[in-house]
C-alpha cells in the first residue's frame, strides 16, 4: 500500500512575521541572519554573533554576549532602534543561521 505525502503544517499566522525580514525592524530571537543584510556592517559578522547566541529577553542582551569587542558593539548600537526582541519561537529560532534557502 503506497502512502501519499501530505503537506506539513505551516505557521501562517505568526504575528511576528513582519520582523523576519519584511520591514526595517528585525527580531533578534527569530529572524534569519539574512534579514540583517539591510543594515550596512551587520552582515555577516554581527548578524552571525547575534544569531548564534540567545534567546534574548531584551535587545540590550546582545551587549552581554561574551567576547564581543567595542567595534562590534558600536555597529549593534547604530542599528539598535531597528531591532526588536519577541519571544523565541521554536519554528524560527532553530533556523536563524541556516534556514535551508540557497541561491
Amino acid at each position: 500500500m503506497a502512502m501519499t505525502p501530505v503537506a506539513a503544517n505551516a505557521m501562517v499566522d505568526y504575528e511576528g512575521v513582519e520582523y523576519l525580514g519584511g520591514s526595517d525592524k528585525v527580531d533578534i530571537n527569530n529572524a534569519n541572519v539574512q534579514a540583517y543584510r539591510q543594515f550596512p556592517g551587520m552582515f555577516p559578522t554581527v548578524a552571525g554573533i547575534i544569531g548564534t547566541h540567545g534567546p534574548y529577553k531584551s535587545v540590550s542582551d546582545i551587549y552581554n554576549i561574551p567576547g564581543v569587542d567595542e567595534k562590534i558593539k558600536a555597529i549593534m548600537k547604530k542599528y539598535e532602534a531597528n531591532l526588536v526582541c519577541l519571544p523565541a519561537n521554536p519554528a524560527y529560532f532553530i533556523d536563524r543561521i541556516n534556514n535551508g534557502l540557497y541561491r
